[in-house]
């Protein structure tokens, strides 16, 4: 009679461990959950609380030792803090400076400041900081006590143990299951594990630490870059006020573009200032890029194309260590007040080229795909650019973020009127055999195109209206490289190895002196020689000009670059 009521009583006690470790599992993972999607937003909250599940479903495993649920409680709570601190930490980064912790910002903030500067900052903001702390108190706390009540195991007959074991529902056992599988995958993902709070703040003080290092060597080469500038002695061969403008934007494939003849309304806007403008506008019909990225896309334009064995052609000064001139160092020696406004957060690009312009606004504060910052923040900017009045002499630099992917991030929500149309787009699309989510991207590019047409024409009717009449005014717009959108592939994005990936627009809008019409506009035209065509819309002359490269003059020559990709005619 003794043995079923013990057989009963140890029944009950497994039952009610169990529910305990549920209820732990529970309350520690809804806990994590809510202090990550405080710091991340869509798929990465999906992603981190896959990264943090294995721990969390360790509670449910019963351990009969009481040192080895020690070891657990406290594993589990280290655990969880981990997260816990990096969501407080984008959260707090988010509501008070919409800044990531890997943004330019963050990381340029972190890695020119010392613990003296740090106390300070704190003794500032000390009611955000207690905040923030009380929050991250809370759930260590909530953690701590829930993280104890992991399963035990009771001890009982082996037959008895195996009874109450199976009691456990099938799709219980199978849930848990598929959560461990996708955790395994998630962990051998790189992408993915890379996000893990261990891994991101390892990897971020190391970013901080190089910065630190490479500050010096980024500052050294400006300097050289600006001295070797002054030595080629450029010189403004106009007088009076002149303002030029430079719109470099992402990702833009001049096939997308009303513009260019696309089928669908994409620049309405750019089309009502072409017929404005009449020849003071000229549409470059065959422009092309020679990179397929935006780094070395930048530095050959802002290097004129020029290899480093080709400086010592260009310049006089023996400092150069082979390196071409700086176009921005040499406006600058010429006179002119350099601006750089920029939807992007790169510090690769605000390194090597930003940080040569007088006054440098970096918009966006959120690095990678997933910003979400729309170019149209520029805009207020620029026109404080425009107001300026320490000079008469402005060379304002944009750079958008155009259409980098995510094209959906790139317009404002609701604002798809390509969202399942089916017109003469979409019909070609489907005779050429794309599959449906090749045309959702394409959908989405579009609208991100309409919005880019505003955000271009808002900035051309800047530099339309600022100043007096008869003040010169220029502006170029020109996009990095191209992408693939269902084109000439079954694919959406960065393209390297097709056409799509170097076909670009390139626009020139100036209020004095001829433009190419006709059949000059029709000639091709390479991204790496911008800097040539800059130069006369800033009327720079210099012992470095190769007038044979400039599409804005008479003497211009096309010659073809080489791209890795074969392409039947640049004249189309």
């Amino acid at each position: 009679m003794t043995t079923p009521s013990i057989e009963a009583t140890d029944s009950r006690n497994a039952s009610r461990h169990g529910k305990n470790a549920w209820l732990a599992c529970g309350v520690v993972g809804a806990t994590l959950l809510a202090l990550i999607a405080l710091g991340h937003d869509g798929r990465r909250i999906a992603q981190l609380a896959v990264l943090a599940v294995p721990m969390v479903l360790w509670l449910a495993w019963p351990l009969r030792s009481a040192r080895m649920r020690r070891v657990r409680t406290v594993a589990v709570w280290l655990w969880a803090m981990g997260f816990a601190l990096d969501g407080v930490a984008r959260a707090y980064l988010l509501d008070t400076y919409q800044a990531a912790p890997d943004g330019a910002m963050v990381l340029g903030a972190a890695a020119n400041t010392n613990a003296r500067e740090s106390s300070e900052y704190l003794r500032m903001h000390w009611r955000s900081a207690v905040i923030w702390s009380a929050a991250l108190v809370v759930a260590g706390v909530l953690v701590g006590v829930f993280a104890r009540r992991g399963a035990v195991a009771v001890a009982m007959p082996d037959a008895q143990a195996s009874s109450v074991r199976t009691r456990m529902p099938f799709w219980t056992r199978s849930l848990v299951l598929v959560l461990l599988l996708v955790a395994c995958v998630a962990y051998a993902s790189k992408p993915w594990r890379r996000l893990h709070p261990v891994v991101f703040w390892t990897q971020w003080s190391q970013s901080v630490q190089s910065l630190r290092g490479a500050w010096a060597d980024q500052q050294d080469m400006r300097d050289r870059s600006l001295a070797q500038a002054k030595a080629i002695a450029p010189v403004f061969t106009q007088a009076g006020p002149s303002t030029v403008v430079l719109v470099i934007t992402d990702s833009i494939n001049r096939d997308n573009m009303a513009l260019y003849g696309y089928g669908r309304p994409t620049t309405p806007r750019l089309l009502a200032h072409k017929a404005q403008a009449g020849d003071q506008m000229a549409v470059l019909q065959n422009a092309w890029s020679v990179d397929a990225s935006t780094l070395p896309a930048l530095r050959n334009m802002f290097h004129f194309g020029l290899p480093q064995s080709e400086n010592s052609e260009n310049s006089k000064s023996s400092e150069n260590n082979g390196n071409p001139p700086h176009l921005l160092a040499l406006a600058r020696a010429a006179g002119y007040k350099v601006w750089w406004i920029s939807n992007h957060d790169d510090l690769a690009i605000e390194q090597q080229h930003a940080r040569f312009a007088d006054v440098v606004d970096m918009v966006n504060r959120t690095p990678g795909r997933a910003s979400a910052s729309l170019d149209g923040e520029i805009l207020d900017c620029v026109q404080e650019a425009f107001a300026d009045t320490s000079t008469d002499r402005k060379l304002i630099v944009v750079h958008l973020m155009g259409a980098h992917p995510h094209y959906s991030l790139r317009f404002p929500a609701n604002a798809n009127p390509f969202d399942d149309s089916v017109d003469a787009v979409e019909t070609g699309l489907v005779n050429n055999g794309r599959p449906t989510w090749v045309r959702r991207f394409r959908q989405e590019y579009d609208a991100a195109l309409l919005y880019h047409d505003f955000v271009v024409s808002e900035l051309l009717q800047q530099t339309r209206s600022a100043g007096k009449p008869d003040e010169y005014r220029a502006w170029m717009y020109l996009s990095d490289h191209g992408q693939e959108v269902g084109h000439g592939s079954d694919r959406a994005g960065h393209s390297p190895s097709t056409a799509s990936g170097y076909r670009i627009p390139a626009v020139v809008w100036r209020n004095k002196g001829p433009l190419p019409s006709g059949a000059a506009v029709q000639q091709p035209f390479r991204a790496d020689w911008t800097g040539w065509s800059l130069m006369d819309l800033l009327h720079i002359q210099w012992s470095g000009q190769m007038p044979e490269r400039n599409v804005l003059g008479d003497t211009y020559r096309w010659q073809a670059p080489d791209i890795p990709v074969a392409v039947e005619s640049f004249s189309r």
